[in-house]
C-alpha cells in the first residue's frame, strides 16, 4: 500500500504529525487510525465473503484481484492454453515494420522511377479519377486515411 513512500517522505510525515497533533496526542491518534483501518479491512472481508456466498459454488475460486484487467490478462497469459506465448515470441514488431517500410519504399521508388506521372513524379490532387491517364497514380489524401 505504501511501497512508493521513501524514507525521507516517511520522516517528513512523522515530523508533520508530531507538529500537528503534538507528542501527547500522537499515540491516541495512531491508535484511532489503526482501529479505523482494521474496521475497514473487516468490512471489506465481510463484503467479499457475502459476494462469494451469493455467487454460489461455481465461483468458489473467484478472486477479486482478477477484476483488475492487468492481473486478469497476466493470469490468462500464464495459463497459456491457446499458445499465446509462442505467438508473442514468434512476432518481432521491429522486423515486421522494417519489412513493410522496405516494401513501401521499394514500391514507391520503382513506380516513380519506371513510370513517372505526367506531373514529373508528383501526384496531381486536382485531377478527377476519370481524368487520370494509365500511367498516373490515383490521388492519395493522407488526412482521409
Amino acid at each position: 500500500m505504501f511501497n512508493d513512500i521513501g524514507p525521507l517522505e516517511l520522516i517528513t510525515l512523522v515530523v508533520l504529525a508530531v507538529l500537528v497533533f503534538g507528542p501527547d496526542k500522537l499515540p491516541k491518534v495512531i491508535q484511532d487510525v489503526m482501529r479505523t483501518v482494521r474496521k475497514i479491512r473487516e468490512f471489506s472481508e465481510s463484503a467479499k465473503q457475502d459476494i462469494r456466498s451469493e455467487l454460489g459454488p461455481e465461483f468458489k475460486d473467484f478472486e477479486f484481484e482478477d477484476l483488475n484487467p492487468k492481473t486478469f490478462i497476466r493470469k490468462q497469459l500464464d495459463n497459456d492454453e491457446l499458445g499465446l506465448k509462442e505467438i508473442r515470441n514468434g512476432f518481432d514488431l521491429k522486423k515486421e515494420m522494417a519489412e513493410v517500410t522496405d516494401a513501401v519504399h521499394s514500391t514507391d521508388t520503382s513506380s516513380s522511377s519506371s513510370s513517372p506521372s505526367s506531373s514529373g513524379g508528383r501526384i496531381d490532387m486536382t485531377k478527377k479519377p476519370e481524368e487520370l491517364g494509365k500511367d498516373d497514380r490515383p490521388p492519395f489524401d493522407a488526412d482521409a486515411t
